[in-house]
């Protein structure tokens, strides 16, 4: 569909990348990866046509389409959401208004005429491809990705510019997947996208037509969208087959496959070389002189990269609080006449790491602040624990700092004890290299300003960390550095984060906002979300069919649902016995499993320890692996003994 040959770019004086080569077919799904400046935005902009090539060619097949969307900085106006979106359809607008017109033509010209057969000919055809490309359900396709996004119906009739940057960045993704190109091209699309909008978005590329790049620092999204890896890695494009996980994988062997190579191959180069050393003046070897001089010309030398630089780096532990850090009790917040919260209570422990999630608006910002202090209550009470010290990181918390200090100089003021390398390898993880830590702080963007900010607040955490956004803006070797330092972190969180990755492994409970509630569920996201799905009550609609079966007792459980005589002349009485035994026996076992699950979750109620906590959600995790396995088992020995 669309390839790349010898194909090489640079940026001004830097090498990105060349010599790649790249076949994209029509029903690829491509995870385009790399550190940042190694160029993966330009090519995501050379595969759309709005750059070219430096290096070698690129070809495209006839008739192919590419949508791109870019990281940011799109701005539409004129038109209401909804027209906007709908203007992705003139084509079939324009159909539908001549289709309008030949019918009111009809209605004037006689059935018999000659005029009136070549415009009911030229109707039946435009009708046919109308429908053909559904015509009729545009209106519904732009309905459903809008709602899929997040856009409220009442948003539809607004202006697009009355929306914020990142509203107006879901309303370009919203016409892209509406025009459906044959290769679509998305450059961070889930930087504006709460969790419920990029949960959508993964289940609407699972069912794309056609071919999609796209470009992502959040893992999980990768894993499940994508079944080919692209990196720029070296000045070079390498390719995987598979998704995150196993790219990761592959690239380990590669670099162990290179550096065995490199080993080899710098050994027979030294073996050469001592022969050519040895022999050069001796006539009788003049002739394999000259050979392994002419192998080592050609010899072309394997060049291993650059290592990869790991960061390691301890942040201070706080000071420890009570066992109760925070409790709210019939708290309610109003904003005018607008209602956010109403009689909300719970109380978080120490050791507790808590996401709070919901769409867009439903009150978690609103939430930190008020647990920071920082929004007053209307009514209720809200009370903090023995020793508990809290530190609020906004989305715009980079307002909070000095613009003319240097950021390599205040971090210096604010970790004095650390040597200038270290505070430089941080600086790099958090995306700050070269000259670039000499920056003033008032000449950085708000990402960059952001990120800075986060890392000052984790050199000398307080032990209450209420972090808003901590994870935009940052790439995935970012967000591991942080990831690290708060499962490390002994105090208490309470985060917002849209990457699924980040929450799963970091969250111990989830903090459910919306329809002025605040709902609390035990575990991480995969938690909850298994329960929100119907899994907890499924399963316990499972357990009560299983104690009904087991009234009966022993063997007569059973031989109960079919009568005996038919069951005894398709199984061997030897071998029924002892099905019916382990019957018994997994009966049992699920009892006992359901009895074990319910006592981890009351005990993730209850705060003992933050390594008790994990254990129990780990615990948890294999007795529900168990049950399945045992229902299976029991459903398949019932059917087994009834047959």
């Amino acid at each position: 569909m669309i390839q790349l040959s010898s194909a090489g770019k640079r940026y001004g004086h830097k090498l990105l990348f060349e010599g790649a080569d790249w076949l994209i077919t029509p029903r690829d799904r491509v995870g385009l990866v790399g550190a940042n400046g190694t160029g993966k935005s330009t090519l995501m902009k050379v595969l759309a046509g709005m750059e070219t090539l430096d290096y070698g060619s690129i070809s495209r097949a006839k008739g192919i389409s590419a949508g791109y969307l870019p990281q940011d900085g799109l701005a539409l106006s004129g038109r209401s959401v909804f027209a906007e979106c709908m203007a992705v359809f003139s084509e079939l607008r324009a159909m539908e208004q001549e289709m309008e017109d030949l019918t009111r033509r009809m209605s004037e010209l006689d059935h018999a005429s000659h005029e009136y057969a070549q415009v009911a000919d030229r109707y039946h055809r435009l009708e046919h491809e109308f429908q053909t490309r559904d015509g009729y359900a545009i209106e519904a396709q732009v309905g459903t990705v809008l709602a899929g996004l997040g856009f409220q119906k009442e948003d539809w009739p607004r202006q697009t510019e009355e929306f914020s940057g990142g509203w107006q960045m879901r309303i370009a993704l919203a016409k892209l997947l509406l025009q459906q190109p044959n290769l679509l091209l998305l450059d961070e699309p889930t930087n504006h996208l709460d969790l419920e909008a990029r949960n959508w978005l993964e289940e609407y590329l699972a069912n794309y037509p056609h071919a999609y790049v796209l470009i992502s620092h959040d893992r999980y999204f990768l894993d499940v969208t994508i079944g080919k890896i692209a990196e720029i890695w070296n000045q070079h494009i390498h390719l995987y087959t598979g998704n995150y996980d196993k790219y990761l994988d592959q690239k380990t062997q590669r670099l162990e496959q290179l550096e065995a190579a490199a080993r080899n191959q710098r050994e027979r180069i030294e073996q050469l070389e001592v022969f050519i050393n040895r022999f050069r003046y001796t006539a009788t070897k003049a002739k394999q002189v000259q050979s392994r001089i002419k192998e080592l010309e050609k010899m072309e030398r394997i060049e291993l990269p650059p290592e990869e630089r790991t960061i390691h780096f301890s942040f201070p532990q706080p000071k420890a609080s009570g066992r109760i850090v925070a409790e709210f009790a019939d708290v309610s917040k109003n904003y005018g006449e607008k209602n956010v919260f109403r009689g909300v209570s719970f109380m978080i422990e120490r050791g507790d790491r808590i996401a709070l999630v919901g769409v867009n608006g439903a009150g978690k910002s609103t939430l930190i602040k008020l647990l920071a202090d920082a929004e007053r209550l209307t009514s209720g009470e809200y009370r903090l624990g023995h020793n508990v010290r809290a530190d609020y990181f906004a989305q715009d918390q980079y307002k909070e700092l000095d613009p003319d200090a240097r950021i390599l100089d205040d971090l210096g003021e604010l970790s004095p004890r650390s040597t200038e390398t270290e505070l430089r390898s941080l600086l790099g993880c958090f995306l700050f290299s070269a000259d670039d830590v000499f920056k003033r702080i008032g000449v950085l963007s708000g990402g960059e300003r952001n990120r800075y900010a986060l890392l000052r607040m984790l050199l000398h955490p307080a032990n209450f960390l209420l972090l808003d956004e901590p994870t935009n803006h940052l790439d995935m070797r970012a967000k591991d550095v942080l990831l690290k330092a708060l499962s490390d972190y002994t105090g208490t969180v309470v985060f917002v984060s849209h990457d699924r990755y980040f929450i799963d492994k970091l969250a111990t409970r989830v903090f459910e906002v919306g329809s002025r509630r605040v709902e609390v569920y035990p575990g991480n996201y995969e938690d909850y979300m298994w329960r929100k799905q119907g899994g907890a009550e499924a399963l316990q609609a499972t357990v009560a069919v299983s104690s009904k079966t087991v009234q009966p007792t022993n063997g007569d459980r059973a031989a109960a649902a079919v009568p005996a005589d038919a069951k005894s002349k398709r199984l061997n009485p030897i071998k029924r016995k002892q099905m019916e035994e382990r019957f018994e026996e997994i009966e049992q076992e699920i009892a006992d499993l359901e009895t074990a699950i319910a006592e981890c979750e009351a005990g993730l109620q209850n705060f003992v320890s933050a390594e008790e906590t994990q254990r129990l959600i780990q615990e948890l995790a294999e007795h529900r692996g168990k049950l399945k396995g045992r229902m299976t088992e029991w459903e398949e020995l019932g059917q087994a003994l009834q047959g």
